[in-house]
């Protein structure tokens, strides 16, 4: 249940957000086999005129796809990937942690954290940029038999984001909440 809410949520962003931007989050090698063990699987990478491809296909004129322009614009770089296995098993745990490693203080900050007894996991880290920016996003769920990775990096103003809550599958959210949990008040 939670890889499809998360897939979903990736695939959304994909849509509403797909721009351009330069993968700073580097995937184990091991990932590139799993797709061959997988039951099923996902790899979506949408980077530099693959992104700016898209926006072209967004109308200036109609105010929701203008925001949504207005995103992508500073986006580099859109990796979805998302495994789900016949068994537990089928990935080593380690591969993620090595993901999670990379996203430490003082460039990334974890937003949320979720763990179950039952080994479904989930984390939401954030890295600002110096201006007050946001640089990427990334999210990490696992469960036993799944996991899904998303990572988004560019820039883009966090309001703008915000402002298409509701829209586009994104989930509508609270900018003030998100401040506080990133410890800026």
């Amino acid at each position: 249940m939670m890889r499809s809410a998360t897939l979903l949520i990736a695939l959304s962003l994909t849509q509403a957000l797909a721009p351009a931007f330069a993968q700073e989050v580097k995937f184990p090698v091991s990932f590139e086999k799993l797709a061959a063990k997988a039951e099923e699987s996902v790899d979506i990478s949408l980077q530099g005129p693959m992104l700016k491809l898209t926006t072209q296909f967004l109308s200036s004129s109609d105010p929701d796809q203008a925001k949504v322009k207005k995103v992508l614009a500073g986006l580099e770089n859109i990796t979805v990937k998302s495994y789900h296995f016949a068994t537990a098993g089928g990935y080593d745990p380690a591969d993620l942690e090595s993901v999670r490693a990379q996203l430490k203080m003082p460039d990334w900050s974890k937003l949320v954290g979720v763990k179950s007894k039952s080994g479904e996991n989930a984390d939401i880290y954030l890295k600002v940029t110096p201006d007050g920016m946001l640089g990427g996003v990334v999210i990490v769920a696992a469960e036993p038999r799944e996991f899904t990775l998303v990572s988004i990096t560019g820039k883009f103003d966090l309001a703008q984001l915000a402002d298409l809550g509701g829209r586009y599958h994104i989930p509508a959210f609270d900018l003030d909440v998100l401040n506080m949990g990133r410890g800026n008040k």
